[in-house]
């Protein structure tokens, strides 16, 4: 597959390529979001909390060129588009996850649970509940 560099140069390596692709504050959650089902503008929206509908409607079309995501209008009245992520979309939700795991253990968990910081500070682990993630809900 052939895919337009939105910018000029050669990737430096493939995680430098992969930033390119998913670069952004709200790429990896729109792509979280499609992993858990198809979705309508509108519930992408909702799914994706504090994302506008300008960034979002430009980071569906960047993903969209990308190959990660498929958006499918239906000839209906009023019309009726759908995202859903592509095979490639699929496994890229399926390399971030180890990234996820990582948030999850190292940070959100921390950031949640009472007494986290003077644990931290003293060097003790805090036992968490674990956390869902894409796909686990």
């Amino acid at each position: 597959m052939t895919r337009i560099v939105r910018r000029p140069g050669a990737f430096v390596c493939g995680i430098d390529a992969a930033m390119d692709v998913i670069g952004g504050k709200w790429k990896v959650l729109i792509l979280w979001a499609l992993n858990e089902k198809t979705c309508r503008f509108g519930e992408l929206r909702r799914a994706v909390p504090g994302v506008t509908e300008k960034v979002l409607s430009s980071h569906l079309k960047e993903l969209e060129d990308d190959g990660i995501v498929h958006r499918e209008v239906f000839a209906e009245v009023p019309p009726r588009v759908e995202y859903s992520l592509t095979p490639l979309g699929l496994s890229l939700n399926a390399a971030l996850e180890p990234l996820g795991a990582w948030g999850r253990d190292h940070i959100y968990r921390s950031a949640e649970e009472p007494g986290a910081e003077a644990a931290a500070e003293s060097g003790v682990e805090v036992a968490a509940e674990p956390v869902a993630g894409p796909g686990q809900r």
